[in-house]
């Protein structure tokens, strides 16, 4: 995991590879699929009705599921992306599923596991399981309320994060949409992250995206307190 965003001495750290958003992830794992929120511009909800609609794994489209066969695999040394294709942290997903992925995860205790949830009220269920190598992330496109999701509003997603008591922390501003410049840099420095990833919407999904000259000026209000990864 050299150069690459991994624990070090409690902290994270980032590597200056600037290629693509989460570059560093070395690898997806997915015991956990489907989602509920209904967003817009979902890319994997996209993918799964379109080129793995034939697949074993969703035959059932986008329906939330565990797979236990999952559960089963260990990792050395890598930087994994949990249930990049669900939303682990759903409203639907079952406590004894989360549970299951946490003690597969204790199984792996060399490897950083990546959380990214739009539902960080339901992190506060599990703060006294985690295990010391996780990253609790939130996808947080903006401080404005659209309607493009079903999901938890921005702000309930902020103040979420921000109420929570953990070391790692993560805020994905990806796809980000127009925002009010000082009241979103505020929400993101009481989350307290360790990084923030900023990009934009890559599936033509007709968003109401800011100028990049006012993105400019967020990400560089944000590396006053924290590291920023772009992507454009």
């Amino acid at each position: 995991m050299q150069g690459h965003f991994c624990q070090k001495d409690g902290s994270l750290v980032a590597s200056q590879n600037n290629q693509r958003m989460f570059d560093v992830i070395s690898k997806t794992w997915n015991p956990v699929i489907g989602c509920l929120h209904s967003c817009s511009y979902c890319w994997a909800r996209r993918l799964v009705e379109t080129r793995l609609k034939s697949s074993e794994k969703y035959k059932d489209g986008f329906v939330p599921k565990i797979v236990e066969k999952e559960l089963n695999k260990k990792f050395h040394d890598q930087f994994v992306f949990v249930s990049d294709m669900g939303d682990l942290f759903g409203e639907w997903v079952p406590s004894e599923w989360v549970a299951k992925v946490l003690r597969a995860i204790k199984q792996s205790p060399d490897s950083t596991f990546l959380f990214l949830t739009k539902n960080p009220r339901k992190y506060k269920d599990f703060i006294g399981l985690f295990p010391s190598n996780v990253v609790l992330g939130v996808t947080l496109e903006s401080n404005r309320e659209y309607s493009i999701s079903k999901a938890p509003s921005s702000f309930d997603r902020y103040r979420s994060m921000a109420d929570i008591e953990f070391e790692n922390k993560l805020v994905c501003v990806e796809p980000i949409m127009d925002f009010d410049l000082e009241t979103f840099v505020q929400w993101i420095k009481e989350i307290r992250p360790a990084i923030v990833y900023v990009g934009y919407d890559n599936y033509n999904s007709r968003l109401n995206n800011p100028s990049p000259t006012k993105t400019e000026q967020l990400i560089g209000q944000l590396k006053a307190f924290t590291k920023v990864r772009t992507k454009f």
